[in-house]
């Protein structure tokens, strides 16, 4: 895996974890738990998005690069799909605004990776 997204994923990991305990310290074990899991939707929406378009992307063919790219965010909206059905139908005491907020923090990380020297 490329340097770049093994930053990315890991800080986003990093993130909402840090995110889990600080809900768990200054709010309720199921407001951290909502955090926790609605980060971890984005953070393997992600790996599975580098999963698909890595996969798929050979070394010069822009054509094949944009439809790898395209089935790569695909792939990453059916995960996101799935990760939030499951948890609407079976955790039915999530805490519906830390989850989003959890999934959201995911997107911060993007930005810090721009604003990365490289």
């Amino acid at each position: 895996m490329h340097p770049q997204v093994s930053w990315i994923l890991s800080r986003q990991a990093a993130l909402v974890i840090a995110l889990a305990l600080a809900a768990w310290g200054f709010a309720t074990a199921n407001e951290a738990v909502s955090v926790l899991i609605g980060g971890s939707i984005g953070v393997v929406a992600n790996f599975g998005y580098v999963l698909r378009a890595m996969r798929m992307t050979p070394k010069t063919d822009p054509v094949n690069v944009y439809r790898a790219q395209a089935a790569g965010e695909g792939f990453k909206f059916l995960l996101t799909l799935i990760g939030f059905a499951l948890v609407f139908l079976e955790y039915k005491e999530v805490a519906v605004l830390p989850l989003f907020l959890g999934y959201a923090s995911t997107f911060v990380i993007f930005w810090m990776a721009l604003l990365k020297k490289r």
